[in-house]
């Protein structure tokens, strides 16, 4: 299957990463390669992209899609956490641009047998990176019932946590199970009939918060973002694409603090805590796809894109 990937609010990224031709930059999130052949594409010879991305299948197609750039372009197969180490090693001290396109991929999505999907029936997998052993069957037959409902209140904030946890674990102990539609057929049945009518199809939010759990997305975005400030030249940007409240709420509120550390009571005077700003937040407001682009991919809905600049 062809790695489709519709590269949401691409003009927007570009404008806001304010790329130099000579500069160095980064694509965290690689996927098909989307925002990194528009990067590449406006480099000179002495600018470089460096793309990381966890996903077989989007390294391949990335590596395939950027090839007309030579050793303008160094892709590594890691996750986005790992990014900032992996290229010290590489001898990069600081990049002028960062981007972060997160969430899953088209790809992941419509290609049934990652087990993303809960509109075929095939092993329930998600897993970003298949040289973990983890996947969502293991979560769903093995973790608590305690554990359960904390992942899918927590990752998805469906009211029926709770539910849908006893649920599974009333279900496994018949039989595991194995597959979406088995999971499906439990969530629907957890989930009131009347309830069922309104907010899309019932395993969306389940499905949402297994897979943040099982590839730990929350905690990796969490961990990354002030690695990524602090290995920006003066001047670089941080553009980070959100596609959950969730991912949102850590983008903006880590943003915030880094720009505005202080610690001190607010009836101080005069600051003493020491902690010193590292730049500031381009956007007050998060950046939302246009109508045009609505129009043409519906997946770009819950975009938002958030930006923070370094210091000069």
């Amino acid at each position: 299957m062809e790695f489709k990937h519709y590269s949401v609010l691409l003009e927007e990224s570009l404008e806001n990463l304010n790329i130099k031709p000579d500069g160095i930059y980064l694509d965290g999130t690689l996927g098909g390669g989307g925002h990194s052949y528009h990067i590449a594409s406006r480099l000179s010879d002495k600018g470089h992209l460096y793309g990381t991305d966890q996903d077989e299948d989007a390294i391949k197609a990335a590596s395939e899609r950027l090839s007309e750039f030579g050793d303008k372009v160094t892709i590594i197969r890691d996750n986005y956490e790992n990014a900032v180490s992996r290229l010290r090693e590489l001898g990069v001290t600081g990049v002028d641009g960062i981007i972060l396109d997160l969430g899953v991929s088209s790809y992941q999505l419509d290609n049934a047998d990652r087990g993303f999907t809960y509109k075929e029936d095939v092993p329930l997998d998600m897993r970003m990176d298949r040289r973990q052993p983890l996947t969502a069957g293991n979560i769903v037959n093995e973790y608590s019932e305690t554990e359960i409902f904390h992942i899918i209140r927590d990752y998805s904030e469906d009211k029926f946590a709770k539910n849908i946890a006893k649920h599974i674990c009333m279900a496994r102990e018949k039989a595991p199970i194995e597959t979406t539609y088995q999971l499906n057929e439990i969530i629907k049945a957890a989930i009131p009939a009347k309830m069922r009518e309104k907010g899309g199809h019932p395993s969306k939010r389940t499905y949402q918060a297994l897979r943040i759990a099982l590839n730990r997305e929350l905690d990796v975005l969490k961990d990354s973002l002030d690695g990524f400030i602090d290995f920006l030249n003066p001047g670089g940007r941080l553009c980070v694409i959100t596609f959950h409240s969730l991912e949102d709420r850590i983008t903006k509120t880590n943003f915030k603090k880094n720009e505005n550390p202080c610690t001190c009571p607010p009836e101080f005077p005069v600051c003493v805590c020491g902690n010193v700003s590292k730049g500031k937040v381009i956007t007050r407001k998060p950046i939302l796809p246009s109508e045009k682009e609505l129009s043409e991919n519906k997946r770009s809905q819950s975009a938002k894109l958030r930006v923070f600049e370094k210091a000069k």
